[in-house]
C-alpha cells in the first residue's frame, strides 16, 4: 500500500475553506456579542448559516479522512509532538462539529428559529427551557474560545514544521502547484 505523501486534494480545498469560515465565524461571534447595536441582527444573520454550513463540511471532512489516510509525520518528530498533533487535530474535529450543534440547541432551547436565508427554517433540536439555554450559550462560548486556542496552536505548529522544520508537514495541506504535489525540502 502507498503511502501518501500529501492530504488528498479534497481534503486540502476543504482544509483551507474551512480554516477561513473558522476565522470568519469566531469574528462575527465576537462582534455579535459585543454589540447591541443594528449590527448584531446582521451578524446574526451571518452566524447561523455559516455555523451549518461548517458542521456540514466537518462531517464531509470528517468522512473523507477517514476514507483516505493522511501523510505520516516525520519520524524524527518526538512522541509527544505526535501525540499533540494527533490530539488537536481530533480536538478540531469534535469542535467543528460540536459548536454549531451546540449553536443549534442553544437557540432551539431558547425557542429562537434557526433561519438560512429568508425561507429556510431549521426544525428545534431541542424543547424550549431557559435553564437549558443558558448553560448550551455559556458552554458554546467557552468552547469558542477553545477553538481559537486550538486554531492558533495548530497554525503555530503548521509554521513551525514549514519555517523552522521545513520538513514537508505543511507542505503536504499546500495547495499543489501546476498539479503537482509539494515536495518536503529536506533541510
Amino acid at each position: 500500500m502507498n503511502t501518501p505523501t500529501t492530504f488528498h486534494p479534497l481534503a486540502r480545498l476543504l482544509h483551507w475553506t474551512m480554516a477561513t469560515m473558522i476565522v470568519a465565524m469566531l469574528f462575527i461571534g465576537a462582534g455579535m456579542v459585543a454589540t447591541v447595536s443594528q449590527k448584531h441582527g446582521w451578524l446574526l444573520a451571518i452566524h447561523k448559516p455559516l455555523g451549518i454550513a461548517i458542521l456540514l463540511l466537518a462531517i464531509a471532512r470528517l468522512a473523507l479522512r477517514l476514507r483516505h489516510r493522511p501523510p505520516p509525520l516525520p519520524a524524527d518528530l518526538p512522541l509527544w509532538q505526535r501525540l499533540a498533533a494527533l490530539a488537536s487535530h481530533w480536538l478540531l474535529y469534535a469542535l467543528m462539529l460540536a459548536l454549531p450543534l451546540l449553536g443549534w440547541g442553544m437557540l432551539s432551547a431558547g425557542g429562537y428559529p434557526v433561519m438560512l436565508g429568508d425561507a429556510l427554517r431549521l426544525p428545534a433540536i431541542l424543547p424550549e427551557n431557559a435553564a437549558l439555554f443558558a448553560w448550551l450559550r455559556k458552554a458554546h462560548r467557552y468552547l469558542a474560545w477553545l477553538l481559537f486556542l486550538t486554531f492558533v496552536a495548530h497554525m503555530s505548529a503548521g509554521l513551525y514544521h514549514g519555517l523552522i522544520r521545513r520538513d514537508g508537514v505543511l507542505a503536504s495541506m499546500l495547495p499543489s502547484r501546476r498539479g503537482k504535489a509539494p515536495m518536503a525540502t529536506g533541510d
